[in-house]
């Protein structure tokens, strides 16, 4: 199956819900920032990282934005001001 590249980002307004979105998150990307995350998925895990975060979020106060950057090889998507983060080159993420 295909991998693309997704940017992850959350503006969540309750701490213990915060916490509980990064972990998510975090189980499957790279954390470019707080609340900002790389995530090299294919179609399935797209679909249990949306289905993860649905179940933790409060729908009428959280947002979560999720972007698709297209295929997960291509890096040249990406300019930084400051220092530049090391992206994932290839392969899944998901730990």
């Amino acid at each position: 199956m295909a991998r693309r590249r997704y940017l992850v980002a959350y503006d969540i307004s309750d701490d213990r819900r915060l916490r509980a979105v990064h972990s998510c998150v975090k189980g499957f990307g790279y954390a470019l920032q707080y609340s900002v995350f790389i995530c090299d998925l294919d179609k399935s895990e797209l679909v249990r990282l949306k289905w993860g975060l649905g179940d933790l979020i409060a729908h009428a106060e959280d947002r979560v934005a999720i972007v698709d950057l297209g295929d997960a090889a291509d890096v040249s998507r990406f300019d930084f001001l400051g220092v530049r983060p090391t992206l994932p080159s290839h392969g899944p993420t998901i730990l």
